[in-house]
């Protein structure tokens, strides 16, 4: 019964990650529309350092939290666990502050790093510091609202975590997209006022959260109360050793999963002045790249992203136990397979994302600013291939009780996105800043893949055999689909937003179509996602 409620909960968990994500990328969309790309970059510049923040915040705490929880209700503690939560929702409620104090009163600072030099044509500084004061409310709730969520898990019940994160994402868009539509269709407010209540959404966001699980707290109140009581144990331990316990294992987690955060912080900081000092844009240019760089195009190019991740997301915690149980053979199995699964999603959609850049940016957000995103989503697009990749190595040694070198691994990475990317934006402009971030991503994935490597005794000849298959039936794909961009072209009107709906429709279905085809055909579908496809393959 137990493990039928665990892959219960984890599918539910799983279900709920995925839908929020989704609408966390779909609702850019419209977003954009309303506000363009410099509203975009506005919207960052107080996302970003709340992002940093509340991570720091909370350190992984959660997670952690879900973590202790569970172990000591496994032994019949069930009042170290509640010592915890109550202690947790205290400490978290106190660094959210100290956090949201730090953010509000340093926006000005802030304001001052993000903006570019040398120019008036973009934001103001005075819209950017009221961006980041809106967003830091959030910081009030979110930490302590976020031990409830650990200590439900902790007892192995993830609806109240589901059913809060998908309330939250939905609660947040629809303010941010009433807010920005109220102010700038309505009343014709001003850009940053708009985005700076749309940024206040995250907020709103956390109360709908908070509610979801106080309710679910009201209802199992009593059923929990009544396992404390009949506690068979009281380890005694001190507030103390409780959190040295979880820190050791929180920081880790939390620190690798900034890695998408940190890489865009560093952007945040140097990319405006590596445009206006270095490559000679003027600061609205500048701008309007770095929110087509740091938002739109990233959203694009995380969709696959979450669908590969999603699909390897089982995998993961099989690992762990096959490592506790020194089961080599298994976790071989089991790191091939996820490799596999995100290879065989990750790059067809990649490659096809950046063949049809042009028509995907216009598209969805659309003929403004059509050039430079088109541009960067075209260069930025294959790092969707590296981003699943980093995520799945990080896992792969989190599982195997290797925190320390995805840690590592990270922070390679970060240091050489550091040191190119003023100097390759200013030589190569926002292209630069992608190509920084993928050598920084390439060089942190091969030291997590030397790591598994290492530690896991794992030979990567057969991925690299697999990887290659996927190439060549991506490169037929990705000829296919340029053929129909090209001739998209002459059909449609591409005056227009609707010609290029077209062409990336059948573009997509086109490439779809072709690349599930050769993959069936020639066997590779059926060893990915089982034996359901095997009527179709080639037979000698």
């Amino acid at each position: 019964m137990s493990d039928t409620k665990l892959v219960r909960g984890t599918m539910l968990l799983t279900g709920a990650t995925i839908t929020s994500k989704l609408l966390g990328v779909l609702y850019i969309f419209p977003f954009t529309m309303l506000v363009g790309q410099q509203g975009n970059a506005l919207y960052q510049y107080g996302y970003l350092p709340y992002t940093i923040l509340l991570s720091l915040a909370t350190l992984g705490v959660p997670m952690a939290v879900s973590k202790f929880v569970s172990k000591y209700n496994a032994l019949e503690d069930y009042i170290t666990g509640q010592r915890l939560f109550r202690s947790g929702i205290v400490v978290m409620t106190i660094t959210g502050f100290i956090a949201f104090l730090a953010l509000f009163l340093m926006a000005p600072v802030i304001a001052g790093w993000v903006l570019p030099s040398g120019g008036s044509s973009g934001n103001s500084h005075e819209e950017v510091v009221f961006t980041i004061r809106m967003v830091s409310f959030a910081l009030l709730i979110i930490p302590g609202m976020a031990v409830f969520r650990g200590y439900f898990q902790g007892f192995q019940s993830m609806g109240p975590t589901a059913a809060s994160q998908v309330v939250e994402q939905l609660a947040r868009i629809i303010f941010i997209l009433a807010s920005a539509f109220i102010v700038l269709e309505i009343f014709g407010g001003s850009l940053g006022l708009a985005v700076g209540l749309a940024t206040f959404g995250a907020l709103i966001g956390g109360l709908g959260s908070l509610m979801v699980l106080l309710y679910f707290w009201k209802k199992r109140k009593a059923g929990i109360q009544e396992q404390i009581r009949e506690s068979k144990k009281d380890h005694q331990l001190s507030l103390s050793s409780m959190y040295k316990e979880l820190i050791v294992y929180a920081l880790p987690l939390s620190f690798v999963g900034l890695a998408i955060p940190l890489f865009q912080a560093i952007d945040l900081f140097t990319f405006n002045d590596a445009m206006t000092d270095g490559y000679g844009a003027n600061a609205g240019e500048a701008e309007t790249a770095f929110g087509a760089f740091s938002r739109t195009t990233h959203a694009l190019i995380m969709i696959p992203v979450a669908i590969a991740t999603a699909m390897s997301v089982n995998l993961i915690p099989t690992i762990t136990k096959a490592n506790t149980n020194r089961d080599m053979e298994s976790m071989h199995r089991l790191i091939t397979k996820t490799f596999q699964i995100i290879l065989f999603f990750t790059i067809p959609a990649a490659f096809g994302l950046t063949i049809l850049a042009t028509p995907a940016f216009a598209s969805l957000y659309g003929l403004e600013d059509l050039g430079i995103g088109s541009m960067i989503l075209s260069y930025y697009a294959p790092a969707a291939i590296l981003f699943s990749v980093f995520a799945v190595t990080a896992a792969i040694l989190q599982g195997m009780n290797r925190q320390k070198y995805a840690v590592i691994g990270l922070c390679i990475g970060l240091f050489f996105k550091l040191v190119l990317n003023y100097w390759m934006i200013s030589s190569f402009g926002a292209v630069g800043g992608v190509a920084a971030t993928i050598i920084g991503y390439t060089l942190a994935i091969g030291f997590n893949i030397w790591a598994v490597g290492k530690f896991a005794a794992y030979q990567y000849t057969q991925i690299g055999k697999h990887a290659a298959i996927i190439l060549g039936i991506t490169a037929i794909m990705a000829v296919s689909v340029y053929i129909v961009r090209e001739g998209g072209m002459v059909v449609f009107d591409t005056t227009g937003q609707i010609g290029f709906v077209g062409i990336l429709v059948f573009g997509v279905l086109i490439g779809m179509l072709l690349y599930f085809i050769l993959s069936i055909r020639i066997g590779l579908a059926e060893k990915v996602l089982g034996d359901r496809f095997s009527f179709m393959r080639l037979r000698r």
